[in-house]
């Protein structure tokens, strides 16, 4: 009767625990391992080949990537400003007045004057010393019936060019220069955040592949443990058969198998949950059956004791560290703004230049001696001889001018410097502190890495003797000198003192990850600098 309870209670026992399980870990095999579904695609991995894939997959850095195309895109924006301008213009006129008298130059009843003209031009701000230029080509055809005009219709034509230079404002840097050296620097800034993105991905990958490998092997300790509970049971059961020990035995080796198997199924979920994060960190989600890969972590967790070298470790972070030099870049971008608002101090001195060539052509009236005499001919000049008078610049005009203004009183300018300078000075004050943060974050990390590794020394060696304390209270256990309580205790220590072994290597190792990446990023990517940046 005994034997068919304690059998009825296993297998109730064993309907619950399938119960329990969740049916996306597959089914449980007779040694209490896990099959996976059928579905599922098993891969083993290496942390370089996961590291490489998150770098080829992750989202993050490919909108990571995209940071430094946006900030090409804004230079192409600033340095349009220097492109040359095509301008064009055309134009009908055509306009009738009635007439007062003989001055109205008709003796019809009403003065009618046509003119049809166009323009062409380029204009353009060229990239050195704020000049500026204007070339430009016009051209008219006009017809009237007044005979005050020797030439109808008349043909006009004129070449135009004319530069200015600045001589004080605007001669070393302008508007357009400063945008120009702001957007570059922004696209080192993108550099360099994409930079910080790939050590904090590459950074992240490797612990979700470290903590992925630990809860797998934390769920084999787990099912070591089970294993071990299971033969405790049945040793237990045996030695009841045979009467050496009380049936109350039984119940208590079977409460330490559930408590395991609980322990066992946590366990086994911690390992979905790490698979999970490593697949989305390594996969792209478009990929054919994302949630069906079943990551195997090829490499176990290592324990290589490195040396730290703070000092030395503390000056390559103040060199290399991506927040620092995006600091410093944003300084030299507000020494670009500074240098422009002293600019803008100076008084605005400007040299111009202007050239013009006009001629003038069509059908020429001739007339006779005396005021407004009779037409007796014509002289028809073609549009060709305009543009040869052109050519041949017979009919030049030019002009030389200075042009000085300076504003009185305090100009938005100076307050605009002012502003600057105080901002570049905290900003200087933000970048000490910022190195101190800096320092003192390697220097912990660094701690870290000593304190980690002493721990893992600890804990092996507090697993060598739970391992032999188990031993022993076997053989105690064996020879009746002691109770299968205490077996049970030494398993759950040996257990323990497993798991804290794995937990201080996968911290280790964590560790050492975080310390070489905070020497060149910081521990968290997108972070701000802290800097005003002038604009």
């Amino acid at each position: 009767m005994r034997e068919y309870v304690c059998r009825s209670r296993d297998v109730l026992f064993a309907i619950l625990i399938s119960l329990i399980v969740p049916a996306s870990l597959g089914a449980q095999n007779g040694d209490g391992t896990i099959t996976p579904p059928e579905t599922e695609i098993v891969r083993e991995i290496t942390v370089e080949e996961a590291v490489r894939l998150a770098i080829e997959n992750n989202l993050g850095i490919q909108i990571a990537r995209l940071d430094p195309q946006i900030q090409d895109l804004s230079v192409v924006q600033a340095r349009a400003n220097w492109a040359p301008i095509f301008t064009s213009t055309f134009s009908n006129n055509k306009g009738t007045s009635p007439t007062s008298g003989f001055l109205s130059g008709t003796s019809e009843a009403k003065l009618v004057n046509e003119q049809m003209s166009g323009r062409a031009g380029i204009q353009q701000t060229v990239p050195w010393g704020g000049a500026r230029y204007t070339l430009s080509y016009d051209t008219s055809r006009s017809t009237t019936n007044s005979f005050f005009n020797d030439f109808n219709p008349q043909f006009r034509a004129g070449l135009n060019f004319s530069f200015v230079q600045p001589l004080a404002r605007n001669l070393t840097i302008d508007n357009i220069r400063q945008q120009v050296a702001t957007s570059l620097k922004s696209r080192e800034i993108s550099e360099l955040g994409l930079l910080e993105t790939l050590d904090n991905t590459s950074r992240i990958v490797q612990n979700a592949y470290w903590d992925l490998a630990f809860s797998i092997a934390s769920f084999d300790v787990q099912q070591q443990s089970l294993d071990l509970a299971r033969q405790s049971l049945r040793n237990t059961k045996a030695r009841v058969e045979i009467g050496v020990q009380a049936p109350i035995d039984i119940v208590a080796a079977e409460a330490e198998v559930a408590q395991r198997e609980e322990s066992s199924i946590v366990a086994e979920a911690q390992v979905d949950r790490a698979r999970d994060s490593l697949r989305t960190l390594i996969y792209d989600p478009d990929t054919p059956n994302f949630w069906d890969i079943r990551l195997v972590p090829a490499d176990e967790v290592p324990f290589e004791p490195i040396v730290v070298d703070i000092e030395a470790a503390v000056r390559k972070a103040l060199d290399e560290r991506t927040d620092l030099k995006r600091t410093n870049k944003n300084l030299e971008t507000n020494d670009i703004s500074i240098r422009y608002f002293r600019n803008q101090l100076l008084p605005e001195i400007n040299a111009q230049f202007d050239y013009g060539l006009q001629a003038i052509g069509g059908t020429q009236l001739l007339r006779a001696p005396g005021f407004l005499g009779a037409v007796i001919g014509q002289n028809v000049r073609s549009y060709q001889t305009i543009l040869e008078s052109i050519y041949r610049n017979e009919f030049p005009t030019w002009t030389f001018a200075l042009n000085v203004s300076y504003p009185l009183g305090t100009s938005q300018a100076e307050a605009q410097l002012a502003r600057a300078r105080l901002q570049q000075a905290q900003s200087q004050t933000q970048l000490k502190n910022q190195e101190l943060q800096v320092a003192s974050q390697v220097r912990d990390l660094g701690r870290q890495v000593t304190t980690n590794r002493k721990r893992v020394e600890t804990t092996r060696a507090a697993r060598a003797l739970a391992q032999r304390r188990l031993e022993a209270e076997q053989k105690k256990f064996t020879a009746g000198t002691s109770t299968s309580f205490f077996v049970f205790q030494a398993q759950r220590d040996l257990s323990e003192a497993q798991s804290n072994e794995l937990r201080a290597v996968l911290d280790y190792n964590k560790s050492v990850v975080d310390f070489e990446t905070v020497q060149r990023s910081p521990l968290s990517a997108g972070s701000g600098s802290g800097v005003t940046v002038i604009n």
